[in-house]
């Protein structure tokens, strides 16, 4: 089991990545930045499970928050309208 690196308050950045298969990272949040919100719990790797294997090791899963128009720039909406995403620990970089 992996200690969770991520605390309330840090602000991180989606990894870039495009691997092909079952992912859990949304493709729109992929190089953009958030706040950690909290750390929601430690849990199997839902990309390996999604192919029969173990999901080993357990990783941490936050919940992290994204200003909406760092998501979409064209957005229309307040500075203050935030979407908040559940992601995995290895889909994270620290800014």
């Amino acid at each position: 089991m992996t200690a969770a690196r991520f605390t309330p308050g840090m602000t991180v950045r989606v990894r870039r990545a495009f691997q092909p298969g079952h992912v859990r990272t949304p493709y729109y949040a992929r190089g953009k930045r958030g706040v950690v919100e909290r750390l929601c719990g430690i849990f199997a790797n839902p990309e390996e499970l999604a192919y029969g294997r173990s999901g080993e090791p357990k990783l941490p899963l936050y919940r992290v928050r994204f200003a909406q128009q760092e998501l979409w720039p064209d957005y229309r909406g307040t500075a203050h309208d935030t979407v908040d995403i559940e992601l995995y620990e290895h889909w994270l970089e620290p800014i």
